[in-house]
């Protein structure tokens, strides 16, 4: 089975139940939930004013492929309230689900890409992911030496009894 990692985040609404409820979603459509990380809140990204983000990376296996997992991923998102033809591009959203790694697959489609293009200037994404797979290389560099580079000001640990 393939180990594939996803990053879940939202800042619009009970987000910690939000993320909550997409983990089960994602399970209830054939993934195992191998590991997850802690909740962060992290400042937005990009250049559109709004709350910070709760963050979280989890490891699942199940997918038949890359496709089919952005496919379930898509789909959560829109169960869960996500309409990207309405929404601004880095702007608010109430989940986002976005494909990390799908094992050591690459992937360069106009709607996928693997592993995520821009993952390694994330320190939102990179610092739950270091949480559950500490060691992870991806394309050929250690994610930690990415992330010892990258501004991580406002990325904080977050008690999930305190996002209610």
């Amino acid at each position: 089975m393939t180990t594939a990692y996803l990053c879940l985040g939202g800042n619009v609404g009970d987000v910690a139940a939000t993320l909550a409820e997409a983990r089960q979603r994602l399970v209830a459509g054939g993934l195992t939930v191998l590991a997850q990380s802690p909740l962060y809140r992290t400042p937005p990204w990009g250049p559109v004013p709004q709350p910070p983000y709760l963050n979280q990376v989890i490891a699942v296996a199940g997918a038949a492929s890359a496709r089919a997992l952005l496919t379930l991923a898509l789909d959560v998102e829109r169960q869960l309230g996500r309409d990207r033809s309405r929404e601004e591009r880095f702007g608010p959203r109430t989940m986002d689900i976005d494909l990390l790694t799908f094992g050591e697959e690459t992937i360069r489609e106009p709607d996928l890409e693997l592993p995520h293009p821009r993952l390694m200037e994330r320190a939102f994404a990179l610092v739950p992911l270091l949480d559950i797979a500490p060691e992870i290389v991806i394309g050929g560099k250690a994610a930690k030496e990415a992330l010892a580079g990258l501004d991580r000001s406002g990325i904080e640990r977050v008690d999930p009894t305190a996002t209610k």
